[in-house]
């Protein structure tokens, strides 16, 4: 184990928040004390008449130790509507097991939700038993972290650390973009500045990135301000909140406040965020290694779209075929040997990205885009962070992806700058 990293840790973050143990949201069941020897009869045909298809997690019976050293059992015999103790709102099948077994019904609650962890599943115990299954990050086929994989993990995230600190004593956001299957960076970048020039009371626009030699520093009379609880999770000093008052997720809305009132001043980009920097290189690099790929794949596109279509309606193939009989040499033509050219990859699909700070709703959603696979970041994000401190667009249905996303939990300590 790397010194270090001793301290390191990596925290999954979930795609809904946390709920306090014993605020957890409940609903209604009809239960009954039943007798041992009936339980297997009962719970079989219960699971037959009324199945608790919501409440998987929810055991049907429930076992209590009596004085004596008796047991009884409770069986849940079905949901009951809220507010509503009506013997009447029963299933007809359920309403005949408790004639039959001469069942004497009672309302009772049970959690609504499995449990996210064990604290909240001792807490769920209490009302009526839950099964627990501890995670295990197996999300869509991520799986966890065995020790060469928190290694590999830890140096990517301190790649990106190393990455944000500049050498004017400013540090800023880093994203680094790597594919998992060979742990080979794909991509690195840092939030971009953008610097107002107003010698001649005009105002001219130029971007600039802090890793480059002429880039500047934010002006000291700046308004930013940046709260300690942003982006740090134990005690700040005023040095590391003048140091990474540049990190443009922190605040994407303070660009717009700015004016330009010196003759040199700089501001972060309201576009130029860091992981939408590393996506630029990303695309960058696939166009440069399959340069001559794209045509193929267009025209293949473009002749398999037609195959589909003439396919579709015979007479307009037979119209086509009689039209122009060689069309079908050329698609042969351009089409043979297609399969042996390397497949492109499709944007940033199976990639890790690794972000200093946590990602603010317009970077998440170009990663959703990307098709990115798993997302680390190191620090939280109170003001605009979109993957668990004010949103957590992980956990969107509506969107058309889903990703990992994973916190590396680190000393602040890693973001002093020796100037």
């Amino acid at each position: 184990m790397n010194k270090s990293t001793d301290s390191w840790e990596i925290l999954h973050i979930p795609d809904k928040p946390p709920t306090p143990p014993d605020q957890q949201p409940t609903v209604n069941v009809f239960a009954s004390a039943i007798e041992p020897k009936l339980a297997n009869t009962l719970v079989r045909r219960l699971n037959q008449t009324a199945p608790l298809e919501a409440l998987r997690h929810v055991k049907r019976v429930q076992k209590k130790y009596l004085e004596g050293g008796k047991t009884q059992l409770s069986v849940i015999l079905c949901l009951a509507c809220e507010n509503d103790n009506q013997l009447d709102s029963m299933p007809h099948g359920v309403r005949e097991l408790v004639n039959s077994y001469q069942l004497s019904p009672f309302i009772t609650k049970v959690c609504k939700f499995d449990a996210s962890s064990k604290e909240e599943w001792e807490e769920q115990c209490k009302l009526w038993p839950t099964s627990y299954h501890p995670p295990t990050y197996n999300i869509e086929g991520i799986t966890g972290f065995s020790e060469e994989d928190s290694q590999s993990v830890f140096s990517f995230m301190r790649f990106a650390v190393e990455l944000a600190k500049s050498d004017h004593g400013l540090v800023v956001n880093a994203a680094v973009i790597v594919d998992p299957s060979v742990k080979q960076v794909i991509a690195s970048a840092c939030d971009e500045n953008c610097c107002w020039n107003t010698p001649t009371n005009k105002t001219s626009i130029r971007p600039c990135s802090l890793k480059q030699p002429e880039a500047c520093i934010s002006h000291p009379e700046s308004n930013i301000v940046v709260t300690h609880d942003s982006f740090l999770p134990n005690g700040s000093t005023t040095k590391l909140e003048q140091l990474c008052a540049g990190v443009s997720c922190l605040y994407p809305w303070q660009w717009s406040e700015e004016q330009p009132h010196t003759p040199k001043s700089c501001y972060w980009h309201p576009l130029r965020h860091a992981a939408l920097v590393a996506i630029e290189s990303s695309a960058a690099r696939d166009r440069q290694l399959f340069s001559g790929l794209g045509d193929i794949e267009d025209k293949c596109s473009k002749l398999g779209y037609m195959q589909s279509s003439f396919s579709s309606s015979p007479a307009k193939r037979q119209k086509t075929n009689l039209k122009n009989v060689e069309d079908d040499e050329k698609l042969d033509t351009l089409t043979e040997g297609h399969h042996s050219i390397p497949a492109r990859p499709y944007l940033c699909t199976g990639y890790d990205i690794y972000l200093v700070w946590e990602p603010c709703t317009m970077c998440v959603m170009a990663l959703v885009h990307q098709r990115i696979r798993r997302i680390f970041y190191a620090f939280p994000n109170l003001n605009a962070g979109a993957l668990g401190s004010v949103h957590r667009l992980q956990g969107e249905k509506s969107l058309n992806h889903r990703f990992a996303v994973f916190r590396v939990l680190l000393p602040e300590e890693v973001l002093d700058v020796k100037l």
